[in-house]
């Protein structure tokens, strides 16, 4: 069974014993880690059943420290993986795609994070049979805490999707959607991170101002951040919604809220995802 396992029910593949299942990942940079540390800490994969490969040890020392084997060779992972994760950069995709080509069979399924690489591109590299799913991942992944989408192509059916989204749902929310969606959610939520980074740290930079100390003001931020999502995920009251609830007439908040929309904040935020969405798409066009 080439170090992995055959394709049954989509019942049989969700039981399935995590010992059973081997995963390879071909590229070990922050993304791939993020990946990776989420199923460990989750218990989906053991550790001893994961093999990344790299061209240097610059990224695997940190791979092998969480017990996982590693490799110099991208067809050594194919070869003793049924589930390999593409996680190179997308300029480099291509000439990994023709090396691996000859050693991918029928039971793998192969999964890309690789940003702007479409699937009808992903098929037209591999053998005609590949089953194919691209996923794209942020780096929250890496507490459980990750915004995942994931498409599926001509190949990939019921069984792979469910596998997928078993193990990605360990790190946090995954969701399929039509690949269209993809470069939408990297606008969103990929890119959409750092965004929220950004906001936190003029909060707590805010509250410094006033005179709070810096370190906990940023402790206080970030919990912030984290209950507003929380509400927002639990109850699915729309945002407008519960930030009325915050509102009192004449209170602090509206106050807040008056400087946030004359700095035009729904505005910028709005255009900050239409600007990484567009640059999503043209990477697929280079």
């Amino acid at each position: 069974r080439a170090g992995g396992v055959t394709l049954g029910g989509v019942a049989s593949r969700i039981a399935m014993e995590a010992s059973e299942l081997w995963v390879g990942f071909v590229g070990a940079g922050r993304m791939a880690g993020g990946l990776v540390r989420g199923l460990l800490q989750a218990g989906k994969v053991p550790a001893s059943n994961v093999l990344a490969s790299a061209p240097s040890d610059k990224n695997l020392e940190a791979w092998r420290e969480l017990g996982c084997r590693t490799t110099h060779c991208n067809l050594e992972v194919v070869h003793r993986s049924t589930l390999v994760f593409l996680a190179t950069k997308p300029h480099i995709l291509p000439g990994v795609l023709e090396e691996i080509r000859p050693a991918v069979g029928s039971h793998h399924i192969v999964v890309s994070l690789v940003a702007g690489v479409t699937i009808q591109t992903l098929q037209r590299l591999l053998p005609p049979w590949t089953k194919v799913l691209r996923i794209m991942p942020n780096l929250p992944c890496v507490v459980q805490a990750g915004a995942m989408v994931f498409s599926r192509g001509t190949n990939a059916g019921d069984e792979e999707a469910a596998l997928l989204k078993s193990l990605l749902s360990s790190c946090g929310l995954c969701e399929e959607v039509p690949e269209s969606y993809i470069d939408i959610h990297t606008g969103l939520s990929g890119s959409g991170v750092a965004y929220v980074y950004l906001f936190a740290e003029a909060l707590a930079e805010g509250a410094v101002k006033m005179g709070m100390p810096g370190a906990l003001a940023s402790r206080i931020a970030a919990q912030t951040l984290l209950g507003a999502a929380k509400m927002l995920l639990e109850t699915g009251e729309h945002p407008a919604k519960l930030r009325g609830d915050v509102c009192t007439p004449g209170g602090t908040t509206i106050y807040a809220l008056h400087q946030l929309e004359k700095g035009a904040l729904r505005a910028t935020v709005m255009d900050a995802v239409e600007a990484a969405t567009n640059r999503a798409c043209d990477m697929a066009k280079d």
